[in-house]
């Protein structure tokens, strides 16, 4: 299953929404950081249309692990951004570059994501944004 989420990943840092929905079941439940749970492919899709607007963003360092059993994985890595677009209820956009450590942690059912969970300190990237 830590195919999956490779997958996933590199279509992360390829931009490629389209490649990691291909990695998604049809009722992923997305648990955004600082944020609600969204359920299916169409509210994922519009969460990393809106992310592509406002951040440029390439993952690095990355550390993925697997439960046994294959139905869990998390992964640990290096957010490396720009902030472009000013973000609604966020510091405003000037361009401003970033690196902040971050993991998510995943489910997997029938070598698909059904849910995605991401963690990252979001007073530190206010802090380096500011």
């Amino acid at each position: 299953m830590t195919e999956t989420v490779k997958r996933y990943f590199e279509a992360f840092n390829a931009g490629d929404v389209g490649g990691m929905l291909a990695c998604l079941s049809d009722d992923v439940a997305h648990h955004v950081n600082e944020g609600q749970v969204r359920v299916g492919k169409d509210k994922f899709r519009a969460f990393c249309e809106h992310m592509n607007r406002c951040y440029s963003e390439r993952l690095t360092d990355m550390v993925i692990f697997e439960a046994e059993g294959g139905t869990r994985a998390a992964a640990e890595f290096v957010v490396n951004g720009t902030y472009l677009q000013t973000d609604p209820g966020l510091p405003e956009a000037k361009g401003q570059r970033y690196v902040l450590p971050a993991g998510s942690f995943f489910s997997l059912r029938d070598g698909l994501i059904t849910r995605v969970v991401t963690f990252y300190n979001l007073a530190d990237w206010q802090r380096q944004v500011a």
